[in-house]
């Protein structure tokens, strides 16, 4: 089938020759037509197979009764709203609506957070018809009265999976406030679960879903591979297989934010040019590390999944998960970076024993076995150091014991010695525990019977003495060990 079957104005077709485009992928050939009925869809399908243009396209030309060219903005209401999850998602659908409405008189303006707003307000009010928004910095402007969503009529949740999970369902149910009931909308994803599948059943009314594929399936073009290896060597594994595989553009997935600096800053130790984007990264500094990634200027791109949806990079042959990720959904997002329009592609996986439980619920998810390497060169080296490193370990564990173990013997001398002056000589003899000690003798400061002469002024030596034993000095009494002579 040509795109020129599928309902499609000259405009928007001549903009899609351009593109290089002539034949429909499988989402795109059933859900355009479905679209241009006017029918909710749900669509599922392989990340990289053109589900952008399979709801761009139709939204396209069921909006092209609004085309003007006034420059009113009231000749310009938003009529359709695109909702993704991500900044860099956001930017790849916004392209894609530019490219492919650039015959058209439809307008169209991108809003996300973590820039400036007063660039966004202004191509707002110049008037629009399409708006791309992350749910955030939409909810913002409305807040605001920057704009008015009132005109709506086509909605679009795309990456719909993440949207509807945990932490972005609040923001959907404030903006559909603010949307008129008489709408249609429309949900794309490369994974459905059941779950999300009953609470977008809530969202959508009566909408035809659309699978072109096995559910949560992936491309058979990707080549999954998994090297068990333990956390404390994955960064050594990655450098010898950058190095040795000579992978020269590489998109290297991190769990954490402080995870994916610490990598960066390691590889660019090796010698291996790298960038890093994550949520702590501005706009800015990731369009920069992004464009750098694209036109090769480096190496490798560490990220976390905030990369995972809406980075396209041509021709890109491989993904290294450096970590596996928590959710196994998440995991068809990232090697969906390879592998795209049909390419070859490496997915490669390092793993620690403790992740075998995460690298099980990938396997089950896509119901296949990935494959387990091992390099024996490098695995070859490897075992000697550790086998060295466990000795010194050994041998230090050793020696503090052996150093306990004196200093137990010398407290032990030492609490039976006791130090004493003999004639203003200094001598050491052994305690003795005798019944003995206890004789008040021994025990008792000696205080002289003989009353003394002047007792008021001893009374005024006794309160310059009190005031200093409110001091609290670490006083001991003295054993009266003579008596000494009572002066007359």
């Amino acid at each position: 089938m040509l795109f020129e079957q599928l309902g499609l104005s000259a405009n928007i077709l001549r903009a899609v020759t351009e593109e290089g485009y002539t034949h429909p992928t499988p989402i795109q050939e059933k859900a355009i037509p479905t679209i241009l009925e006017g029918k909710d869809v749900m669509g599922g399908a392989q990340t990289g197979t053109g589900k952008t243009a399979g709801f761009t396209l139709p939204m396209l030309r069921r909006l092209e009764i609004y085309a003007n060219s006034s420059m009113s903005p009231a000749k310009h209401p938003i009529r359709a709203l695109v909702l993704v999850p991500t900044r860099e998602l956001a930017i790849q659908v916004y392209e894609s609506i530019l490219n492919y409405s650039k015959y058209t008189d439809l307008k169209s303006t991108l809003v996300y957070g973590g820039v400036n707003m007063d660039a966004q307000v202004n191509a707002i009010r110049s008037g629009i018809e399409i708006l791309v928004a992350t749910p955030g910095r939409l909810l913002d402007h409305i807040q605001q009265k920057f704009l008015t969503l009132s005109k709506v009529e086509i909605l679009i949740l795309d990456e719909a999976d993440r949207m509807l999970d945990m932490g972005f369902l609040p923001d959907i149910k404030k903006i559909l406030t603010f949307l008129p009931e008489k709408r249609q909308n429309l949900m794309f994803s490369a994974t459905f679960s059941e779950d999300i599948k009953k609470l977008a059943n809530q969202l959508l009314n009566e909408p035809v879903l659309i699978e072109v594929a096995k559910r949560n399936s992936i491309n058979d073009q990707i080549t999954h591979v998994v090297y068990d290896i333990k956390s404390n060597l994955k960064s050594e594994l990655l450098v010898y297989l950058m190095k040795h595989k000579h992978l020269n553009q590489v998109l290297i997935f991190n769990r954490t934010k402080s995870g994916a600096d610490r990598l960066k800053k390691y590889l660019d130790q090796q010698g291996v040019s790298a960038a890093v984007i994550h949520g702590n990264k501005n706009q800015l500094q990731r369009c920069q590390a992004f464009n750098d990634f694209k036109q090769g200027s480096i190496q490798a791109l560490v990220a976390t999944d905030v990369a995972a949806r809406g980075l396209d990079v041509e021709e890109l042959s491989c993904v290294i998960n450096f970590e596996l990720p928590n959710s196994p959904e998440d995991y068809i997002h990232r090697i969906g970076r390879t592998g795209r329009a049909g390419a070859k592609g490496y997915a490669i996986s390092l793993v620690s024993p403790e992740e075998n439980k995460l690298l099980v619920g990938i396997e089950k998810l896509l119901q296949k076995k990935i494959k387990i390497e091992k390099i024996d060169t490098f695995e070859k080296t490897q075992p000697r150091n550790n086998k060295s490193k466990e000795k010194n370990l050994q041998n230090d564990k050793n020696s503090n014991n052996n150093l306990k173990e004196k200093n137990k013997a010398h407290a032990i001398a030492n609490a039976r010695a006791e130090v004493g002056y003999f004639k203003g000589e200094h001598v050491a003899r052994e305690k003795k525990s005798k019944v003995s000690a206890k004789d008040p003798l021994f025990t008792q400061p000696y205080i002289s019977a003989e009353p003394k002469p002047n007792a008021d002024k001893e009374m005024d030596e006794n309160r310059t003495e009190l005031s200093h034993r409110k001091r609290r000095y670490p006083t001991k009494p003295i054993p009266a060990l003579f008596v000494p002579p009572v002066s007359k």
